[in-house]
């Protein structure tokens, strides 16, 4: 090869070489730069719900640490469908993150012929956010302490004391409780938290199987007997109320949870940013105390793979609790 043939070759190599680098630069620039606008957030409950509430707190760390704002589009309804299939439908570019509940991911698939969605392919894990300590509790005016005075009670006044529950996993541990304890409790309709509370108050619903964030209120006024909470600790708020394993159930038993979701082929680069961005938020004490602790919530944050691994497991025993409560897909 001549002298000038071999300085182009290496010409065209050190030129090769300068637009890969400059490429590769420019990816990580543009890696480190997001978020560079808003990012929408599809919340599965209505405002002032108890994920609602808690991503508003979120998105006001956010926006300090990033420049950038977290707008909250609240989409209820339909079993949480509506809000999942949203989030599945929406584009993969790391602007639209999703925060929903186990149903959608997990119980919904053993409940409906069509979901309208795959949550495996159009939903991308990122981190467990939240627990909902479910507390099974009666109203103070039944004057009892225990399961046995409950079921005790209930058996004194049959068909007289009804309960609600939100889940399915809670309605058939009190279904279970029934059978094993010869209880007579009556299941009514779950209208939502704040219903749930007034029928506890006035007597109508005397018994629950609801989130303790809509009960310590009344707990700490005296109004509300706590007899057990679905936790795998006992909750710091009422800390002397026994949990379900400590109580001797032994069944399946799924906790209510909120986790992170971006949709379906979202850049890993972006699924790690936004972890580590509230990784870091949920990690300062005095926020979790404040939005999480004190409102009968347990922080849960994990890894995308951790979470991942979990929603495989929860989906499991999901499949397991439907087919025990005898429900067939609608």
């Amino acid at each position: 090869m001549s002298l000038s043939k071999c300085l182009a070759a290496r010409a065209q190599v050190f030129i090769i070489a300068m637009m890969t680098g400059l490429i590769a630069a420019g990816g990580v620039a543009s890696a480190q730069d997001y978020p560079a606008r808003p990012i929408r957030v599809i919340v599965a409950s209505s405002a002032g719900g108890t994920s609602d509430v808690f991503m508003r707190a979120v998105a006001e760390q956010f926006q300090k640490r990033t420049g950038q704002p977290l707008v909250i589009e609240n989409r209820a309804g339909g079993a949480f469908n509506i809000a999942a299939r949203a989030c599945t439908e929406a584009p993969p570019d790391g602007y639209t993150l999703c925060v929903m509940p186990n149903e959608p991911v997990t119980y919904n698939l053993f409940l409906f012929k069509n979901l309208g969605f795959d949550p495996d392919k159009g939903l991308v894990p990122i981190t467990n956010l939240l627990f909902m300590t479910q507390t099974f509790a009666v109203s103070q005016a039944l004057n009892v302490k225990t399961l046995s005075e409950l079921a005790a009670l209930s058996k004194a006044k049959p068909r007289t004391l009804s309960y609600s529950a939100p889940a399915h996993a809670q309605a058939l541990f009190v279904e279970r409780f029934k059978e094993e304890a010869g209880a007579d409790l009556v299941r009514v309709p779950f209208r939502g938290g704040g219903d749930a509370v007034t029928g506890l108050l006035s007597g109508t619903t005397p018994v629950v199987f609801i989130a303790l964030s809509n009960l310590i209120g009344q707990v700490r006024a005296g109004s509300v007997q706590p007899l057990l909470v679905d936790s795998e600790k006992r909750s710091a708020l009422i800390p002397d109320t026994p949990t379900l394993l400590e109580s001797g159930y032994r069944g399946d038993i799924t906790r209510s949870y909120f986790g992170l979701f971006a949709p379906g082929g979202t850049s890993q680069s972006h699924i790690t940013r936004i972890h580590g961005i509230i990784a870091d938020i949920v990690a300062d004490p005095s926020f979790t105390d404040r939005n999480l602790i004190q409102r009968g919530l347990e922080p849960a944050i994990t890894t995308s793979e951790q979470f991942a691994a979990f929603i495989k497991q929860d989906r499991a025993a999901s499949e397991r609790i439907v087919k025990a409560s005898g429900l067939e897909p609608q």
